[in-house]
């Protein structure tokens, strides 16, 4: 399959700015059959480093970079010969199904953010596991422990497969993060996720914020089922319950808006990225 954003006979995408670039040129690789290469044009100097404040937030982490702009006459050339380190990224796949019609979004390489438009609003959603309608109910499917959650619940349809919504509960929160291996060391990490390795092919979500009602029991069950792993194999789903909303994807600059009932897909089963890393420790 080919790249449809990208013009033919590209064998590599070079982004030059910082993790921000890098993010954007992945939403243009979306079979991701053409490796990227991230190049910080604005890193911290040795200079930088000397002032009592030794990060700046103007200036990017260049996390997804592979070089700077103070290195890559040394780095570029073992790549453009064949060489170089390149990592598999996994990315997320979301599928929003409206009234009318059913959208898959660009691949997120490193997170999500599912909320309310207005920070100040409460994001009302009902969040389940999907499971294909044909399977056993005997099959593996997440086991949530969660009080009054509906084991075998209501059955919908993504690209015309049916599916049953297992283990589905009713949130009211400030939203959710869904995040890669990738991304779990930035948005995810500030939010308190947990740190996942590069290569895990797996998901992580977030709750933020989740009103829970004040009884011990119930409360402390939800609490720690508020940040969960999500299987490579696994699928997620969110029926939106309040009037609007909104899916930012990899940071502010893309979006998609939610309305009142539209159903989300969310799992890890996008075409991978090619990123070339500085090295495996990356």
């Amino acid at each position: 399959a080919a790249n449809t954003s990208i013009a033919p006979g590209v064998d590599l995408v070079v982004a030059v700015g910082g993790d921000g670039t890098v993010l954007s040129a992945a939403h243009f690789l979306d079979h991701g059959t053409i490796p990227l290469l991230g190049i910080n044009s604005d890193p911290t100097s040795e200079d930088d480093k000397s002032v009592k404040k030794k990060s700046d937030e103007r200036r990017s982490h260049g996390a997804l970079c592979m070089c700077t702009a103070q290195d890559m006459d040394t780095a570029l050339p073992p790549v453009l010969y064949g060489d170089g380190h390149i990592e598999t990224r996994t990315r997320i796949q979301t599928v929003v199904k409206s009234t009318f019609a059913e959208t898959r979004l660009v691949p997120a390489l490193n997170d999500m953010l599912i909320a309310n438009p207005s920070p100040a609003a409460v994001s009302r959603f009902r969040m389940g596991w999907l499971q294909k309608a044909n399977q056993s109910q005997h099959s593996q499917i997440p086991d949530t422990h969660i009080p009054n959650c509906e084991i075998y619940g209501t059955v919908t349809r993504f690209s015309g497969i049916p599916y049953s919504v297992t283990n589905s509960i009713n949130v009211w929160s400030s939203g959710m993060w869904v995040s890669t291996a990738t991304g779990s060391s930035a948005a995810m990490a500030a939010a308190g996720g947990k740190h996942m390795n590069t290569s895990s092919r797996d998901l992580q979500y977030l709750i933020r914020e989740h009103m829970i009602e004040n009884h011990p029991s119930t409360k402390q069950e939800l609490a720690d089922f508020n940040n969960k792993i999500v299987g490579s194999e696994e699928q997620l789903t969110l029926r939106w319950n309040s009037q609007k909303g909104r899916i930012f994807i990899d940071g502010s600059h893309l979006s998609h808006n939610l309305e009142l009932g539209d159903e989300i897909l969310i799992n890890a089963k996008a075409p991978p990225l090619s990123l070339f890393t500085r090295d495996a420790a990356l």
